[in-house]
């Protein structure tokens, strides 16, 4: 019994104090305005704590972790808020998704390309015949043409393209888009037709040697022509009229006899020099770009062995836009530093291109007969700074690379005016220069098509972002009730408002 007195006079004593704080507090809030938000944190803080005081080790440590959740929650809420639903907010979803997919190891569904099993005439068969008629000499037992060699010039994109989708899975890690056996899971399908190529099988004839009475024994229009009746045969260009079907025609000039029964493809281009509105454009097609036909430069960026101002090589006299060339000629041809020759395509004249491109800091790009030009490439991969005097150019991958930084843009009104262009050259830093050549060491991967990371895939990524549209197109042409759209350009559309 007197334990049990002990016992209870200890547990009044230990109250005591705790009811008295808590009587005090209680009369402090009825004199006391409404405490503010950091207030009662504070308050309630010291509660907590208090109460903790008393707990054991392990629920003291839940408790404070507890706390400080809280804490952040609501500092958050008032020092950062949101103000956007998430219908106001579309990416809120996606950033949270992507975060989730990383951690799974998810990745986004690849593209899928059906390659054309083409008869051989439109592809071996054409290199075949572009050796015949410079004089290589095949024996009858010479079936395999698969086994021949692709001739360089400067619109291999068709070569490149066709080898990449050639190549085993394991050799093509990185690629963008993969190549599938079964068509049924194709988005694209690609039609590996030379046709660059197949326009220059029958070589230029000299100037004065006459028209021929002979036929020539390979005929490029002829070779369009089948392709265009041996794809419309096909069950998958029926499916979609053609427009996720991808071709090659590099060349300004490249199927200008079929353009078009073959205008709804992804075309590959070096520019839209040749083709209407209606037959090519920014929106569906891709610009390409051409084979550099000279050697990579090799050294490191630098002024001390670029002793020329300004070259220039290449064909003074040509149509259309590239009239400019003369003028350009007549202005710059006395100027010091300056190096502006008149050449064809050779292999002395390459020889003597990459040596001047090499040792200069600026090279000189003028319109051709269209916008532009294979020198324009040749002038990246050769550290030399692109100057480009073509008001209608078109250049390859323009979202990702912004020329700016590594080329220099001159208008046509101005490059005419004597001593314009040389002057703004000479005016450019040293340190300017410099710029310019790392920038364009960065980029020249994207002109290089024999790198691994070069330009097939950038080509096959812009392919890739064709796919919306394409399917937007097939799937508005089949409600039509056969009727043919007329927006297939996609720049206009049937009430004539501009949409681009």
């Amino acid at each position: 019994m007197e334990i049990r007195r002990t016992y209870s006079r200890l547990k009044k004593l230990i109250r005591m104090p705790y009811q008295k704080n808590m009587n005090e507090e209680a009369k402090a809030k009825t004199r006391k305005p409404k405490p503010s938000l950091i207030s009662s944190i504070n308050t309630s803080s010291q509660t907590l704590f208090s109460a903790m005081a008393r707990k054991p080790l392990l629920k003291q440590t839940l408790a404070t972790l507890f706390l400080l959740f809280v804490l952040y929650a609501i500092f958050n809420a008032f020092f950062h808020p949101t103000y956007s639903s998430a219908f106001d907010s579309p990416f809120s979803f996606n950033s949270a998704s992507s975060v989730l997919l990383a951690a799974s190891g998810a990745k986004f569904p690849t593209v899928k390309v059906f390659l054309y099993d083409l008869p051989s005439r439109f592809t071996h068969g054409v290199i075949r015949h572009h050796a015949l008629a410079r004089g290589a000499h095949f024996s009858k037992k010479h079936d395999d043409v698969s086994s021949l060699k692709y001739p360089g010039h400067q619109h291999m994109a068709e070569w490149y393209l066709f080898a990449d989708l050639s190549r085993a899975d394991s050799d093509r890690s990185g690629s963008p888009v993969v190549r599938v056996m079964d068509p049924e899971e194709a988005d694209f399908f690609f039609v590996p037709f030379f046709s660059s190529l197949s326009l220059i099988v029958n070589p230029p004839r000299p100037p004065g040697s006459g028209a021929s009475l002979e036929k020539p024994i390979y005929s490029d229009e002829e070779n369009q022509e089948a392709l265009v009746e041996w794809l419309e045969e096909q069950e998958y260009w029926k499916r979609s009229n053609g427009r996720d079907h991808v071709i090659v025609a590099s060349d300004p000039n490249a199927m200008y006899r079929v353009i078009d029964r073959i205008k709804n493809c992804v075309l590959l281009v070096s520019d839209f020099g040749r083709l209407r509105p209606d037959q090519g454009s920014l929106v569906k097609d891709v610009v390409v770009p051409y084979s550099h036909r000279i050697k990579t430069y090799s050294g490191d960026v630098g002024v001390a062995d670029r002793k020329t101002l300004l070259f220039f090589m290449g064909n003074r006299y040509r149509k259309e836009g590239g009239k400019i060339r003369d003028i350009l000629f007549q202005i710059l041809e006395n100027e010091k530093d300056v190096i502006i020759k008149h050449g064809a395509q050779s292999r002395e004249s390459r020889r003597a291109a990459s040596q001047g491109m090499h040792t200069s800091k600026f090279c000189l790009h003028p319109a051709g007969d269209t916008p532009s030009a294979c020198r324009l490439f040749d002038a990246i991969v050769s550290l030399c700074i692109p100057v480009i005097v073509s008001d209608s150019i078109e250049l390859p991958f323009e979202d990702t690379l912004d020329y700016r930084k590594f080329a220099v843009f001159v208008e046509t009104t101005s490059a005419i005016k004597p001593g314009y262009l040389v002057s703004k050259l000479r005016a450019v830093s040293k340190q300017k220069v410099l710029e310019y050549q790392k920038k364009l060491k960065e980029v020249k991967r994207y002109f290089e098509y024999e790198e691994p990371n070069g330009t097939s895939n950038e080509t096959w990524r812009q392919v890739t972002k064709k796919l919306p549209l394409i399917k937007l197109m097939i799937n508005r042409e089949k409600r039509l009730f056969g009727r043919e759209s007329v927006c297939s350009c996609v720049c206009t559309n049937q009430t004539s408002v501009r949409t681009l």
